[in-house]
């Protein structure tokens, strides 16, 4: 591994000799793999017991494990029903902050959120009855958090692609917002080569510029005494230790301490400030660079007059309108267990359900910013006919008595997540069943007779033409 001269210049600085060569060894080495497990969906028992007695546990998160090797992912299916997300342990530290602070429902923001791992997370942690919003401004990443968050099953989240100053049109919205702030990437050396050969003295200087800008475009969307988690995958002080000191002087905001075990080997403050933030290095914790702090915004701010401007603004340019006035057909309805809980629209031909305790927030969303995802995606009309979506499979909500139901093969899953046809039993019932694997939902086809028609998503099927010699999933 070739690293940047500066890089290890101002890094043997930072650290000193002794603790830089441990970190420049620990660079050498391969990452540990680390999974996250969806508990409403893989449900621990005798067998799943026995699966997991041989990972280790991530000690800052409840639900993360190491594993001894690299499954094969792509051809796991329980990977693609969402029960699992392959997350960087470092990065599930944020649990920690929640656990803390968060101990109501409340509105949360996860700024820079593809590919989904936080947020995924999050909504795990989330006291029921919170609203996540997940936002991602490129388009193709905004695709793949959507993916993911759709295939976490949970119906508290929207998921948008908009600017951070986009949500200077929603003050004091949120309870909490966590900026997981692009930057120099020092942190995913080991994982990414190309983070190596795109690092420079200059790009560390932009990242922290760039940093602050975003900090100044979403601010305003925090809630007097709201939290703001502050993070980024690198080691500098630049884009750590001197933004949250901004962040202290700029807005007048405190630090905020999150409980630690001492065997976490979590460094704090690496300048010659007192506050509190948490560095995460190789050499010291079992994950990838990472830094995290906490900050809480001043109470009494007064964004009244604010945010009837804002208002103003937008009504003023028309708001979105995508809802029609049809009736949602009373069979969909049953498709979920709790359909009362939900306000049922039609959207481009599509029925959707988002939860009635979000309904007014959902309205602000849905009028101010460019939303992706929201809810549950139930069916689509094609004519007569009500096609149901994948989003509704991979709901934690969803009514598997509403279905007939048939369990496949491992090698009909993988055919079917190929989307290529498959064929089943005769005894089948004609129409529309729900695909299992080990009981899990992984999806929806139309029985024909002589085969079924494959309704997974064409976008998210399996590419690969071939199987590899040795297929290692989590649980066979």
């Amino acid at each position: 591994m070739n690293l940047p001269e500066d890089f290890i210049n101002y890094t043997r600085q930072l650290l000193g000799e002794e603790a830089y060569m441990c970190l420049e060894k620990a660079l050498l080495q391969d990452p540990p793999v680390s999974i996250r497990i969806n508990q409403k969906k893989l449900s621990f028992g005798e067998e799943m017991d026995s699966v997991f007695a041989s990972f280790s546990k991530v000690g800052w998160c409840s639900t993360g494990y190491y594993l001894g090797e690299r499954p094969t992912f792509t051809f796991d299916p329980l990977f693609h029903a969402g029960c699992y997300y392959v997350q960087e342990a470092s990065s599930m530290f944020v649990e920690q902050v929640l656990r803390k602070y968060v101990t109501r429902p409340v509105a949360m923001l996860d700024l820079c959120a593809a590919p989904g791992g936080k947020s995924t997370h999050i909504r795990s942690v989330l006291p029921e009855g919170s609203l996540l919003v997940a936002n991602e401004l490129v388009r193709n990443r905004s695709q793949v958090l959507a993916e993911n968050i759709i295939k976490w099953g949970n119906p508290e989240v929207v998921v948008t692609q908009n600017a951070p100053a986009d949500f200077a049109v929603l003050p004091s919205f949120f309870d909490v917002i966590l900026t997981d702030v692009p930057c120099s990437g020092e942190g995913m050396f080991r994982k990414d080569k190309g983070a190596i050969d795109e690092w420079s003295a200059e790009n560390v200087r932009n990242c922290r510029d760039r940093q602050r800008s975003i900090l100044l475009d979403v601010w305003e969307a925090l809630k007097p005494g709201g939290l703001l988690i502050y993070s980024t995958c690198t080691y500098n002080m630049y884009e750590n230790e001197e933004n949250v000191a901004w962040i202290r002087h700029h807005f007048g905001a405190e630090v905020l301490p999150v409980p630690i075990a001492p065997e976490w080997n979590i460094t704090g403050n690496l300048s010659d400030a007192e506050f509190p933030v948490y560095h995460f290095f190789p050499h010291r914790t079992r994950g990838e660079g990472f830094f995290l702090a906490v900050l809480r915004k001043p109470d009494g701010e007064d964004f009244s007059e604010k945010e009837e401007a804002y208002r103003m603004k937008v009504k003023n340019k028309g708001g979105k309108n995508g809802t029609k006035t049809l009736s949602v057909p009373a069979e969909c309805k049953k498709y979920l267990l709790h359909a009362d809980a939900y306000q049922w629209d039609i959207h481009e031909n599509r029925i959707t359900a988002f939860p009635i305790l979000h309904q007014e927030k959902y309205q602000q969303l849905f009028r101010y910013l460019k939303v992706l995802h929201a809810g549950i995606t139930v069916c689509e009309l094609k004519g007569k006919d009500c096609v149901p979506h994948h989003c509704l499979a991979m709901s934690t909500d969803l009514n598997v008595a509403a279905f007939p139901r048939v369990s496949l093969t491992y090698d009909q899953t993988i055919a079917y997540l190929r989307k290529e046809t498959i064929t089943l039993e005769t005894d089948v019932p004609r129409g529309y069943v729900l695909l299992t694997y080990h009981n899990i939902p992984v999806g929806f086809a139309k029985n024909i007779g002589n085969r079924a028609n494959n309704l997974y998503p064409q976008e998210w099927r399996i590419r690969s033409g071939y199987l590899p010699e040795e297929i290692r999933c989590l649980y066979n």
